[in-house]
C-alpha cells in the first residue's frame, strides 16, 4: 500500500493532477508492431517466454491476466513523485483507495468504489484471432466483470498499417447458429474457418469502432487506442489466425469449470442480435464529432472532438491545442490522458511527446486529472509556432458532458 503522505504530496504537487509511469504489457500470442515508441531493443525486455511488448496501458487499476508468469503489478499504472531529488512510486489503485472522491469524483466513487475503466495502445503486427469479451453475466460466473471496449486509430502512431489492417466483426446476416457451433467444435482439428462466416472492414486512421461485449471481432493490425471497462476477460473462437495457432485452452478462457467442453455455453456468450446486425457499420463505426462548433473552438486556440462516444461504460476525446495558444479546458469528470504530439505546459506540469522510450524510463506524457481539477479547468499552453499539442483523454462511465450516441 502506498504511503498516504506520499499520495497526498503527489496530489498536491500536481494541483490535482497525477503524473503516471509508462505501463508496458506483453502478450505471448502477439508480435509487436513497433509503433508505441518503445526502444527497438526493449520490445522483448521481459524475455522471449513472456512474448513481445505490444501494449501500453493507461490509467489502469486493472491487473493484466497473462497466465502464471504474470508480474505482480503487471497492467497496473503507477504514480511517480519526485521529492528532493528522490523518486517514489505507488499504484494508481492505491491513490484511488486513499483519495476516493477527491480523485475520481463522488459520482464514480459512490457507484463503483474504484476507477472502473482503463485505456491502452494495442500494437500488433498481425491481426488478432477472432475472439469475444464476455458480458457481465457470463464474466460474473468466474468472478469478473464484462468488457465493452472501443477503438480509435491515432494517425500519430500509424506510420504503417501492419500486415492486415482489416478487422472482422460479427457474422454475415443469414449465418446460422449451427454453422458457428460447427466451427467451435472443429477448433482442435486445424483451421476452424470461423471468419469465413464474418465480414472484414478496412481500418482508417482517425476513425474508430464501438465493440460491446458479446461481439466477435478479430482486431486488425493498425496501432489502436482502446478505452475499455476495467476487465481483461476474453475467449478465442478462432483456432488459426494467419500462421498463428491458437491453443485450445484459450477457447475456454474465462469459462466456468463446470461449463468447459460445453459448446452450447460458448454459443450463449455470443450476442446474436449484435453479431448479425445488418447495419453493423452504421451502428458501431465512429468518426470524430466536434465538442463545439469548429470555428468557435479554433478562434479560442483549440479543437476538441469526441472519438469514442457510443458506450455508457467510458468515453474519449481528442484535444488539439493550436500552435502559440494557451487555453483553459474544462470537463465534468475525472480522466486520464496520453500525449500524442507536441510539448508545452499543462497546469503545474511540463508535457511532452517522447520520440523513443526505454523500458523503465519515466516520461512526461501521461497524467490523471482529478474531477475537481477537470471541473475548475486545466490550462494548457503550447509555445510552439508550428507544432500542435495533441492528446487523447479517457473518461469513466456516464460522462455528464456526453450527449451524443
Amino acid at each position: 500500500m502506498g504511503n498516504r503522505s506520499n499520495i497526498q504530496r503527489a496530489f498536491e504537487q500536481g494541483q490535482g493532477v497525477l503524473r503516471l509511469v509508462p505501463n508496458w504489457v506483453p502478450r505471448s500470442f502477439c508480435i509487436p508492431g513497433r509503433r508505441i515508441k518503445l526502444h527497438p531493443d526493449d520490445y522483448y525486455a521481459l524475455g522471449g517466454e513472456r512474448g513481445g511488448i505490444d501494449e501500453r496501458w493507461f490509467s489502469s487499476t486493472t491487473p493484466a491476466d497473462n497466465g502464471p508468469l504474470t508480474g505482480e503489478h503487471e497492467g497496473l499504472s503507477e504514480v511517480v513523485l519526485e521529492l528532493e531529488g528522490k523518486i517514489e512510486k505507488f499504484l494508481l489503485r492505491d491513490a484511488v483507495a486513499e483519495l476516493k472522491e477527491e480523485l475520481i469524483g463522488q459520482r464514480i466513487w459512490d457507484a463503483y468504489g474504484s476507477w472502473p475503466m482503463y485505456s491502452k495502445f494495442f500494437d500488433n503486427l498481425d491481426a488478432l484471432p477472432f475472439h469475444i469479451h464476455q458480458d457481465d453475466i457470463h464474466a460474473g460466473l468466474t468472478g469478473q466483470m464484462g468488457k465493452p471496449e472501443a477503438y480509435y486509430f491515432p494517425p500519430q502512431v500509424n506510420n504503417h498499417g501492419g500486415n492486415f489492417p482489416y478487422t472482422f466483426f460479427g457474422f454475415e446476416p443469414g449465418t446460422s447458429r449451427e454453422e458457428v457451433k460447427e466451427c467451435l467444435m472443429n477448433f482442435a482439428r486445424g483451421d476452424n474457418m470461423i471468419t469465413n462466416l464474418s465480414r472484414a472492414y478496412h481500418l482508417e486512421p482517425g476513425t474508430g469502432w464501438d465493440v460491446p461485449p458479446g461481439v466477435l471481432h478479430a482486431p486488425g493490425s493498425l496501432c489502436t487506442y482502446e478505452p475499455q471497462k476495467a476487465s481483461d476477460v476474453y475467449a478465442m473462437y478462432q483456432s488459426l489466425a494467419g500462421n498463428t495457432v491458437v491453443p485450445e485452452e484459450l477457447l475456454w478462457k474465462n469459462t466456468p469449470d463446470n461449463k468447459e467442453g460445453n459448446y452450447d455455453y460458448l454459443m450463449g456468450v455470443i450476442n446474436w442480435e449484435l453479431n448479425t446486425d445488418p447495419n453493423f457499420k452504421s451502428n458501431r463505426f465512429m468518426t470524430p464529432v466536434p465538442v463545439n462548433p469548429l470555428e468557435e473552438m479554433e478562434q479560442e486556440g483549440y479543437i476538441e472532438k469526441w472519438i469514442c462516444y457510443r458506450s455508457e461504460a467510458f468515453s474519449a476525446k481528442e484535444l488539439t491545442v493550436l500552435p502559440g495558444s494557451s487555453v483553459k479546458i474544462k470537463d465534468a469528470a475525472a480522466y486520464g490522458m496520453i500525449m500524442m504530439q507536441g510539448c508545452g505546459k499543462m497546469g503545474a506540469w511540463d508535457i511532452e511527446t517522447p520520440a523513443l522510450i526505454r523500458f523503465g524510463q519515466l516520461t512526461h506524457d501521461e497524467y490523471f486529472i482529478s474531477e475537481n481539477a477537470a471541473r475548475e479547468g486545466v490550462t494548457i499552453s503550447n509555445p510552439s509556432k508550428t507544432d500542435p499539442i495533441v492528446m487523447l483523454k479517457h473518461f469513466g462511465p456516464g460522462n455528464p458532458d456526453l450527449v451524443i450516441r
